[in-house]
């Protein structure tokens, strides 16, 4: 498929007393390091006069070209298509009766077939009530060094792609910032405002359902993409083993492959993870022809998908038995972060249903999470099944092996 033209992140304005801050993106290399450093550690961000963008060099852009060589579709459609016939012996064989999902007790959750009660958002509201540890800003919890590490391997690989919304665009403000207000930080009398295009685009009535597993790399570039367009997603794990959504999605769709897309809002589901890209642009964002590069690269963008989930050996993507809870579990996260990812790996391993609220950079949603707890840290869940809120990866990740594992 032919690389679209080069997308661009921002625009420049001018204003009474701001300046805007642009980051020079010319190689995939140097994204990284700029991501790096803006998402964990703060680092210097460079003013230029160059709009921020995907980077689309030449070595890019040929990329996309060079991956339509002979014999590339059948090593991606490969990958692509996950055989489940290896890990069917050792699952429960489920009832062959379809359950009424609405009627479904939580017990008869993984009944084939069907979504189980947790499949509907709830809409009742929950006190919820915060616990664990209190947030820790780029902190790493006593033995949880190697996995932050291993984790972080996507940042090298795919940039910023999972890190930004469409058109995040940072600025320099002069004097403080009002109180209350997100900011990356505050220096030398300014503080650093971040602005995206999301609230310009079609925002769905309903979240949008995918069934994915963590350790893929098709599914990858989806989420990727989630993160682009600021969507709220609702996602059921399909891990390999999983009795209930990987089966579901046999059954509905007629095969076990992933990702798998369903919108509500438009009555649409499909396979294929650039079909579905193209789809979420086109109907949620600026129009597929606006698909960064970075998710637009054909076999180089699933190699470098695949190497960054490389150092995890897999976690996140086989089943563990676990009870399903009866309404998902909310959870404020994004693609590139690392803590994010040690949490989803146990999302998906128990095969949790749970609603993303993706708080990209950009994100208006990190305004909002600052509003409900006065902090913003990612990733953060609220579970309605027990009124729980919670931050810190470590203690989310012990919470719901503790909570959910059978």
């Amino acid at each position: 498929r032919a690389s679209p033209a080069e997308s661009r992140i921002g625009a420049h304005h001018r204003r009474p007393r701001l300046r805007s801050v642009h980051l020079s993106m010319s190689t995939i290399a140097m994204s990284a390091l700029r991501a790096r450093g803006a998402l964990f550690a703060g680092a210097k961000i460079s003013v230029a006069r160059a709009k921020v963008g995907t980077a689309s060099n030449s070595a890019v852009a040929a990329a996309p070209r060079a991956a339509a060589a002979a014999g590339d579709e059948r090593v991606s459609r490969a990958l692509r298509t996950i055989n489940t016939s290896a890990v069917k012996a050792a699952a429960p064989s489920p009832p062959t009766a379809e359950a009424d999902p609405a009627a479904a007790p939580a017990a008869a959750a993984r009944t084939a077939g069907s979504e189980p009660a947790s499949a509907a958002p709830s809409t009742d509201e929950v006190a919820y009530t915060l616990k664990g540890p209190q947030p820790q800003k780029f902190g790493v919890a006593d033995g949880e060094l190697a996995n932050v590490l291993t984790a972080s391997g996507s940042f090298v690989t795919r940039a910023v792609s999972g890190a930004l919304c469409e058109g995040w665009t940072p600025t320099i403000v002069e004097g403080s910032p009002p109180p209350g207000a997100y900011t990356l930080g505050e220096l030398g009398g300014r503080w650093l405002k971040e602005t995206s295009d999301v609230a310009k685009f079609p925002r769905p009535s309903a979240p949008i359902k995918l069934y994915e597993f963590e350790g893929c790399p098709f599914c990858r570039k989806v989420r990727e993409a989630v993160v682009w367009l600021d969507l709220d997603v609702q996602f059921y794990p399909c891990p390999q083993g999983g009795p209930t959504f990987r089966e579901h999605v046999k059954n509905v769709g007629g095969k076990s492959q992933f990702p798998y897309m369903v919108d509500d809002n438009t009555g649409v589901s499909m396979y294929e993870s650039d079909d579905i890209i193209d789809y979420l642009y086109d109907k949620y964002g600026p129009g597929k022809e606006k698909v960064p590069t970075l998710l637009r690269a054909g076999a180089l963008t699933v190699l470098t998908a695949g190497f960054g989930l490389a150092p995890r050996m897999g976690a996140g993507s086989r089943y563990r038995p676990a009870k399903m809870p009866a309404k998902p579990i909310t959870v404020y996260s994004y693609e590139a972060s690392p803590f994010c990812k040690l949490v989803r790996e146990k999302l998906v391993e128990l095969e949790l249903p749970h609603l993303m609220k993706t708080v990209g950079r950009g994100s208006p949603k990190r305004q909002e999470l600052k509003d409900r707890r006065g902090t913003f840290q990612a990733p953060y869940i609220e579970d309605p099944n027990t009124g729980v809120a919670m931050f810190e990866s470590s203690a989310i990740v012990k919470y719901l092996e503790e909570q959910y594992a059978a």
